[in-house]
């Protein structure tokens, strides 16, 4: 199933509404006035009209403000449409991606990650602002596996959803560095924007389109 709940296209059009509603205000003020101007001048000396005018085409100009801010909204809903539309084109192909940032949802997170030896260590989970949210020790055995995570964070607290990253310290039993590859590969099944960002579900892992690395037909 694709989802495409855009939260980053509801952040736009709350920000265009907004930019929308200060010039139609604007726009209200000025015939208000000029309207107040014309109604109470004295007929006797009636309003310059080059200040009326200026006063016209200062009307036109909020006018035009306000049909331009609708093209820009129309705009930007067909490049966010066009731009969903090319991360769909991924599912049924096959991607390599860097798997350390994964999607924190339901209080479920996980990350696959590979390991030459067994190790020992610490891990650290920072959020998309950089911040440790969760850290610990771990031990770690040679070959495949997945780490998982309830979103319960060093405090106690629970993580709100979100995108979430790893990095392990780790070292083997002769206290050498041991590297832990977090590297993904597999066929897109569906693409979720329920987040705000585009999240690529593969083999029941959720990776953030920006981590891919390559895309080809699934041989």
């Amino acid at each position: 199933m694709t989802t495409v709940n855009s939260a980053s296209s509801a952040v736009a059009q709350t920000q265009s509404a907004s930019s929308q509603q200060g010039l139609m205000a604007s726009y209200d003020l000025f015939l208000s006035i000029l309207t107040t101007q014309i109604q109470n001048q004295d007929p006797l000396d009636p309003m310059d009209s080059a200040e009326y005018t200026s006063q016209l085409v200062q009307y036109s100009n909020v006018e035009q403000g306000i049909q331009q801010n609708k093209n820009l909204e129309s705009i930007i809903a067909t490049l966010q449409s066009n731009q969903s539309m090319s991360y769909v084109s991924y599912i049924g192909n096959e991607v390599s991606a860097d798997a350390s940032t994964t999607l924190l949802s339901g209080s479920e997170a996980s990350w696959k990650y590979d390991i030459k030896e067994d190790a020992t260590g610490t891990f650290a989970i920072r959020d998309a602002a950089g911040t440790v949210v969760y850290s610990g020790e771990i031990e770690l055995d040679a070959g495949s596996g997945t780490f998982q995570w309830d979103g319960q964070t060093n405090s106690g607290t629970d993580a709100p959803d979100g995108v979430y990253s790893i990095a392990f310290d780790m070292k083997d039993a002769s206290s050498r560095a041991e590297k832990v590859t977090t590297a993904i590969k597999g066929i897109v099944e569906s693409v979720d924007w329920s987040s705000g960002d585009a999240i690529l579900k593969i083999d029941g892992h959720s990776i953030p389109v920006s981590s891919v690395t390559s895309v080809s037909k699934p041989s």
